[in-house]
């Protein structure tokens, strides 16, 4: 059995993959973020990141993995000039350090570009990276609706809409945070809001076009502590808003993109509610829970299709 590792250290998740189309492993882990706080400080990320990495390697490749016939990683946010975060060169660095050492090629992707192979890959659509598609990527810093198509083995990405400000993310953790619970929050408010009888409708967004803010929405979440709203209640009332409005504007894009199918990645897509209103409404297809979050199983994928298609396979 002959596959390929790959490496991501987003923001907030450590993770190893080892892909093959026979055998698929993965070790992963939640970076810690202090009780009360909204997050991490970049170095602070990175830091983390060059800890965990051995052990993880270590979890790894005591599962037995096969031969190692190249090496990838997530380099940057976006497959876009200028896109940089520190926090990814804890993973490619290891990633090339590997590759040389192995003598075996080195595959750089981007973090949205392993997020869409991801979901792809654990929705048993993989055909969907061989042609044209809608994709939303939400996650705690990126709201984005995009228009997907090949490019070689791998994907690039239009950007066509989704937040202008706030990320539905940062939207979900801020409103946590404030109702008592630790950061990330996005699971835990998600629980909480299944509680919630929805007495307080969703805030209908203002879209133009396939863009939108989320900016007042700290403002409304505010608003409803200081009136008495049960947790549970102002819970609901944030997700049910950010359904409603990635809906309102999948629907939008459907229309004017006819015939593409809507794929969903990102840790926020992992949502219950947001997961089925678009199932039932848009037909959207979703990654695996698993694999929503932050994973280098996408980087594994996009690698070994690099590596299966300068080998002729």
């Amino acid at each position: 059995m002959t596959g390929v590792l790959a490496f991501d250290t987003s923001n907030y998740t450590t993770s190893v993959a080892y892909y093959a189309p026979e055998r698929q492993l993965q070790a992963r882990k939640l970076l810690t973020v202090p009780s009360g706080e909204r997050g991490l400080r970049q170095q602070e990320a990175l830091f983390q990141h060059v800890q965990r990495l051995p052990d993880l390697t270590d979890e790894l490749f005591a599962q037995e993995p096969g031969a190692i016939a190249a090496v990838g990683a997530s380099t940057a946010p976006r497959e876009v000039e200028g896109s940089y975060m520190p926090c990814f060169l804890a993973g490619s660095g290891q990633a090339r350090t590997l590759a040389a050492a192995l003598s075996v090629p080195f595959y750089p992707w981007s973090h949205q570009q392993g997020h869409l192979a991801a979901a792809a890959w654990s929705a048993g659509r993989l055909d969907l990276l061989d042609r044209p598609f809608l994709a939303w990527h939400l996650s705690g810093g990126t709201t984005e609706l995009l228009r997907v198509t090949p490019l070689g083995r791998a994907v690039t990405a239009e950007v066509l809409g989704g937040s202008a400000d706030l990320s539905a993310g940062q939207l979900i953790d801020r409103a946590g945070v404030r109702l008592g619970l630790d950061f990330p929050a996005g699971k835990a408010l998600d629980q909480l809001s299944q509680t919630g009888a929805g007495r307080v409708p969703p805030f209908r967004v203002k879209v133009n076009g396939f863009t939108f803010s989320l900016s007042g929405m700290e403002n409304k979440v505010l608003a409803l502590m200081e009136a008495g709203e049960a947790p549970a209640e102002i819970a609901r009332f944030v997700l049910d808003t950010l359904c409603d409005v990635i809906c309102r504007v999948t629907a939008a894009a459907q229309t004017a993109y006819p015939g593409l199918p809507v794929l969903c990645s990102g840790g926020v897509a992992s949502n219950q509610r947001l997961r089925y209103i678009l199932t039932e409404f848009c037909q959207g297809v979703f990654a695996l829970l698993e694999y929503s979050t932050d994973n280098a199983m996408g980087a594994a994928v996009l690698t070994y299709r690099a590596w299966e298609g300068e080998h002729g396979l």
